[in-house]
């Protein structure tokens, strides 16, 4: 039985196994556990979430916070064109998730795309992706949370937005500080709720249209509301670009289920289940619920400013309802930002055993969970937070922040296409063998790289998303520096 020691930690490979012998210098990366590690010679992170649960965060992480708010502006940009938009950006993140997919399953010493990134790539991808992948969802976190301090302000308006984010970031660090299985059981329900929601708003939504139900306005809910005014692209090829921008956002998460490897039992079954499922869920629960929304409400009748989910029941005389809804777009924020602070928790704790990040963050609670990693994320969070005081406007806030948050993730999801590039050339023999493989294959990667490159383009288009295009380049630049110095340490 091969073996090799690595920083005073014992590795062992089975007989028989299929892990290679590049696979040995990283064997004790990001969720190394149970099945390399004797419990009683190192910590680990446990398998610990079901299917139910990675179905459930797998869907968590289709719907986030950018599909709830901001839907508003991205129908007022582009028109009942949007659903074009959704659709093509699903599509592309589709091929971009069975490209990870069979990464992962090709080998199951990879625990996430740091992993495969690192071996296939480099050390320095597995820096970039793990270090950027973090800030990602930072980032993120603090759009979910200024998105909780506007949907706050629905019930509250004279509520100080610090409040609100204060309490949510201290109660999802103690939920998550206790065990990984309590993350997986509020995602669970967080989703549910987000599913019964959206359920119940296309029932509901094409209930009205079927009963030609007039608003308190005098709209007619009606199909037609989506090529009778100004066609089905009224704002020209230029809106129908523009909506891109932020549809981008809606989409960020969606990687999720490639961070929860690690933690998930029967990854060969649960993985792929949780990816084929992504175009159902696109169609459910973005095109049919924006279909939904403008033709009960006009689409020149969507502020960008609010949910238009939240809208459209006010606008349909049903506030009980619309304060339900709120409460479910709370909620929605709410697990995004709980994903937020697994996932950096995670990354922290991956990059640590890389020697990436301070060995602090190595290190486990007693219940599995990497605390040191957590606290420190929700630090960083409560930090960025702060911008609802420097920014007054929440929109302009969140659209900066989404902004910068998309450039992010596409370069976390290009640096996935490249790893598969690289796996087709230098591994045939492990995709020859693999049971999941990635539709299209290489090409299909270079079709997905053009697009991000476009949408990119697209973002120096408008005022506000060109602010954060051309802050992004600060935060390569600091990492470039991170890792000349950690490389001159070495």
């Amino acid at each position: 039985m091969p073996r090799r020691v690595r920083r005073g930690v014992r590795v062992r490979v089975l007989a028989g196994s299929v892990a290679p012998p590049y696979v040995l210098g990283f064997a004790t990366s990001y969720g190394s556990f149970a099945m390399s590690l004797p419990p009683d010679q190192a910590e680990h992170l446990r398998r610990s979430l079901s299917n139910r649960h990675l179905q459930l965060i797998a869907i968590g992480g289709a719907i986030g916070t950018g599909l709830f708010m901001g839907s508003g502006k991205t129908i007022s940009l582009a028109g009942p064109s949007i659903l074009l938009v959704y659709l093509i950006i699903g599509v592309m993140l589709f091929f971009v998730m069975r490209a990870m997919g069979e990464l992962l399953l090709s080998n199951l010493q990879y625990k996430s795309f740091i992993d495969f990134s690192t071996d296939l790539l480099g050390p320095w991808a597995g820096f970039f992706c793990g270090w950027t992948y973090w800030f990602c969802w930072i980032i993120t976190a603090i759009a979910d949370v200024i998105a909780i301090a506007s949907y706050a302000q629905y019930w509250f308006p004279g509520l100080a937005p610090w409040i609100p984010a204060l309490l949510c970031v201290g109660l999802l660090l103690a939920l998550n500080l206790t065990t990984v299985r309590l993350f997986g059981e509020l995602e669970f329900w967080f989703a549910l709720i987000k599913i019964v929601a959206i359920c119940a708003l296309i029932v509901t939504g094409f209930g009205m249209i079927a009963w030609h139900f007039r608003s308190p306005d005098g709209h007619v809910a009606s199909l037609t509301h989506l090529w009778d005014d100004g066609g089905f692209f009224p704002m020209g090829l230029g809106g129908f670009f523009a909506g891109f921008q932020i549809a981008v956002f809606a989409f960020v998460g969606i990687e999720l289920v490639g961070t929860t490897a690690a933690e998930t039992a029967d990854p060969t079954r649960n993985l792929p289940k949780a990816i084929n499922s992504i175009p159902v869920r696109i169609i459910l629960f973005y095109v049919f619920s924006l279909i939904v929304i403008m033709s009960v409400t006009p689409w020149r009748q969507v502020l960008p400013g609010k949910s238009p989910f939240v809208e459209l029941f006010v606008l349909a005389g049903i506030p009980a309802a619309a304060s339900l809804i709120n409460f479910v777009v709370l909620t929605s924020a709410t697990s995004s930002a709980n994903s937020g602070i697994f996932s950096t928790s995670r990354m922290m704790y991956g990059l640590a055993q890389e020697d990436h990040a301070p060995a602090a963050f190595r290190r486990l609670s007693r219940a599995a969970v990497p605390s040191n990693g957590l606290l420190f994320s929700c630090l960083c969070l409560l930090g960025g937070a702060m911008l609802v005081y420097l920014i007054p406007n929440l929109v302009t806030a969140f659209t900066l922040v989404t902004t910068l948050s998309a450039i992010l993730f596409m370069f976390v999801w290009s640096l996935i296409l490249c790893a598969y590039i690289v796996y087709r050339k230098k591994r045939p023999e492990l995709h020859a063998a693999s049971l999941y493989r990635m539709p299209g294959g290489v090409a299909m990667c270079w079709v997905c790289l053009a697009f991000f490159a476009f949408v990119l383009v697209l973002l120096s288009l408008q005022t506000d998303t060109r602010q954060a295009l051309i802050a992004s380049p600060a935060w390569f630049a600091l990492l470039g520096i991170g890792y000349a110095l950690r490389r001159r340490k070495a």
